[in-house]
């Protein structure tokens, strides 16, 4: 299946997971999950960024941990309740 994973999503030209990829997925094959999770995972990112603030009160952009947790969790239950 590595091969088949590596080479169509690679290169994909509208960025669409394959079908046998989302069907794999669905059936938990881990694989095909972190294939999945990868694929979002620069959107999931993008989600994610906030101001923050350290400890001195400067305020900066970062990654909110809470909220990308969330939608990495959110992300394994939709695909493993997708009807195919």
């Amino acid at each position: 299946m590595n091969g088949m994973i590596n080479s169509n999503t690679e290169n994909n030209e509208r960025g669409l997971l394959p079908y046998p990829i989302i069907l794999a997925a669905n059936k938990g094959e881990a694989e095909a999950m972190k294939v999945v999770i990868q694929h979002y995972g620069s959107y999931m990112n993008s989600l994610s960024m906030r101001k923050l603030r350290d400890e001195q009160g400067n305020t900066y952009w970062g990654m909110d941990e809470d909220t990308h947790n969330c939608l990495h969790s959110k992300l394994i239950q939709s695909i493993l309740a997708f009807k195919v």
